[in-house]
């Protein structure tokens, strides 16, 4: 990604957002033992605050995702209905998150079973806000040992902010296109030993199609004090959003002449959604030290999916989540260091779907459960240079799910589960010479049962009805995942990246039969990405990177199905930055190109197999900073005609949520 050399800029007494450079796949903290993503013997890319700033975020928190080498991440703009994010050819959820553990703080973001239109695992990032946002770490497989359930094509970490004089205060309000406007509130300060960030963000728009809208608030306070060897905060936050969403769109119509504004079957879908957070957390300062993290969330959420010119699909998730992790870091010396943890997490409420008829509910129901979700997790991390210029790293992972499931559709089908998982990971970093690392790891990943999977609900239908399936001899799902990579860092501002990745998964938990879900789908994945960088000085950097997946499929497709899986065989990512005093201020301006293609899909009877259209979009955004005011204005272009990065195959064709060719952002932000 596109970044530049720290240093204070000459415009006093501007606090001009400044990019840092980003630890992107290695950096010099490769070869020291640590704890933090830099140092796992895999591909990591972090991304800092600074360098979100230069990115057209908008009204979708994936955005700042763009420039991960490898990395689909969207919203599918039916409203506020989870973060996409598909890395090495992991779309099992299609474009809601899952298979990637995430964690915010210490939290997990991975909801378990979710019935609010999204499917098992996905991740709800919209409570977010960039302001709030202060590192994000994205580790490309389960290498690391420090996150469990959903850790099957990696991981993400997200760190909040901390008020004071690091943070300045701003105030901002920004105008986009298709009545998009924003304004957000950013007070940080320092109150003798406590540090406070508040982050207020209010949110609204009409969409591209006909009948879209959303309309969102945010709130976040963080109190943070340092006491002794440790770093204590509080957090608190509340999001709310109310949206409709246009649905799809068949692309065949489309060709034939469909309005691309218009709304799927002429009925908008719709939905809402809470989220209430209170989050204590410990670190250390510095590498050695006891870390612990204690949470509750209140969540709800519905989304309603248009299926016809009368009816809905509603689904719910009204759930209480609480949690805690904890753990201790010890070091020896500057050869060594052991990380020892675990954490548990309780998941109580209902989740359900069901169908509506002209936005009335109906006595028929796709399931509806009462689910008491318990799980988890024991965690043992190392690393140990055996030499000056070798590393070797290793974690142990058990994690348990002891699930109580209420069926309240079919009762026969409630039931209790219990289920649990033992994960390795192995692997090392070479340093062969200044400036040249090689790494390499295998390291197992696991995503847990779904509860529809465990207690099935058969067809649509009554509540109370007779029958039901109970699955409860299913284990959670595993992967194996083998990776080798080479970092080079040369001098004149050029870091050259590669990796290869090899992932085998032997108990993919597929449906069977009616209602019968078993552990017997075998899945592969093999690819490479490449990634270069290009930064002489602070004027102008560059990037360049490619990632290709050459095997994504069942390796056992059922009868009449298609083996390949929907994911981008091609993602490219390119852009440059270009800094430059401009008359009496600061201009920065950054450029981002984003390609995917040759994306399989499957259609007719019997099946064919077809291509997605190749997806292409221009980003352009630029800043300039004149004493505390700092104006920005983005332009997104998305060329291709009827071409989108969120579509679906389909028996009768492909679908996909129309975009607009062309958006515009201005922003006027204020610091004090």
């Amino acid at each position: 990604m596109a970044h530049a050399e720290t240093g204070a800029l000459a415009l006093a007494p501007a606090p001009v957002v400044e990019i840092r450079a980003s630890r992107d796949n290695g950096g010099p903290d490769r070869m020291a033992v640590g704890t933090g993503a830099a140092a796992l013997p895999g591909t990591v890319t972090t991304i800092t605050a600074d360098e979100i700033a230069t990115l057209p975020v908008g009204r979708d928190i994936s955005n700042i995702f763009m420039r991960v080498p490898g990395v689909v991440a969207n919203n599918i703009d039916q409203g506020d209905t989870g973060n996409g994010f598909r890395m090495r050819g992991f779309a099992t959820q299609g474009t809601h998150g899952a298979d990637t553990a995430i964690y915010i703080d210490g939290v997990p973001q991975n909801i378990p079973s979710s019935q609010g239109g999204a499917g098992h695992g996905p991740a709800f990032l919209e409570w977010m806000t960039a302001d709030m946002i202060d590192t994000v770490d994205v580790v490309k497989g389960p290498v690391s040992a420090l996150y469990g359930d959903q850790n099957r094509a990696g991981s993400i970490t997200i760190t909040t902010r901390e008020g004071g004089s690091a943070t300045p205060s701003s105030a901002a309000v920004t105008l986009s296109s298709y009545g998009g406007r924003r304004a957000s509130l950013l007070l940080s300060g320092e109150y003798g030993a406590v540090r406070s960030l508040l982050v207020a963000d209010r949110f609204r728009m009409n969409g591209f199609r006909h009948g879209a809208t959303n309309d969102r608030a945010n709130l976040f306070w963080k109190l943070s004090t340092t006491i002794g060897t440790g770093v204590y905060s509080l957090r608190a936050s509340y999001y709310r959003s109310d949206y409709t969403g246009a649905g799809y769109l068949s692309l065949p119509a489309l060709e034939a002449g469909l309005d691309p504004h218009a709304t799927q079957y002429g009925l908008p879908g719709f939905g809402d959604a809470q989220r209430r957070s209170l989050v204590f957390n410990r670190r250390a300062i510095g590498a050695a030290g006891w870390f612990a993290t204690v949470y509750a969330e209140d969540f709800e959420r519905s989304r309603a999916i248009t299926t016809s010119t009368t009816q809905h699909t509603f689904g719910l998730d009204d759930r209480r989540m609480y949690g805690a992790r904890a753990g201790n870091t010890w070091t020896f010396g500057d050869s060594a260091i052991l990380t020892a943890g675990l954490e548990t997490r309780s998941d109580r409420g209902d989740a359900l779907r069901q169908q509506y008829q002209r936005l009335q509910p109906t006595p028929n129901y796709v399931n509806n459960q009462d689910l008491d979700l318990l799980a988890h997790g024991v965690f043992m991390q190392g690393q140990y240079r055996v030499a000056p210029t070798v590393k070797l790293h290793g974690g142990l992972r058990y994690d348990r799910f002891d699930y109580d499931i209420v069926n309240r559709k079919l009762p026969a089908a409630s039931t209790a589960y219990r289920g649990s998982a033992l994960t390795p990971k192995y692997g090392a970093i070479w340093s062969v010479r200044q400036g040249v690392d090689v790494f390499a790891n295998v390291a197992q990943g696991l995503r847990s049962p779904a509860a529809e999977q465990i207690s099935s609900s058969g067809s649509l239908g009554p509540l109370g009805a007779p029958g039901g399936r109970i699955n409860a001899g299913i284990d959670p799902s595993k992967v194996r995942s083998h990776d080798v990579g080479i970092d080079v860092r040369r001098a004149g501002g050029w870091h050259l990246a590669a990796a290869v990745y090899r992932i085998t998964n032997d108990d993919e938990i597929v449906n069977t039969a009616p209602d019968v879900f078993a552990a017997s789908g075998r899945t592969s994945r093999q690819g490479f990405e490449l990634d270069a960088h290009y930064a002489p000085g602070r004027t102008f950097n560059a990037y360049l990177s490619y990632g290709r997946i050459l095997r994504a499929r069942l390796d056992n497709p059922a009868p009449g199905t298609g083996a390949l899986l929907s994911v981008p065989a091609n993602t490219w990512k390119a852009g440059m930055q270009y800094r430059q005093q401009a008359g009496p201020g600061r201009l920065t301006v950054n450029g981002d190109v984003y390609l995917t293609s040759r994306n399989p899909y499957y259609m007719g009877t019997p099946l064919v197999r077809r291509d997605m259209p190749t997806f292409v979009r221009y980003s352009v955004k630029g800043a300039y900073d004149l004493g505390k005011l700092q104006g920005t204005l983005a332009v997104t272009l998305q060329p291709h005609k009827f071409a989108s990065d969120i579509a679906y195959g389909t028996a009768t064709g492909l679908v996909v949520s129309t975009v607009p060719r062309t958006q515009v952002e201005a922003g006027l932000r204020y610091f004090f």
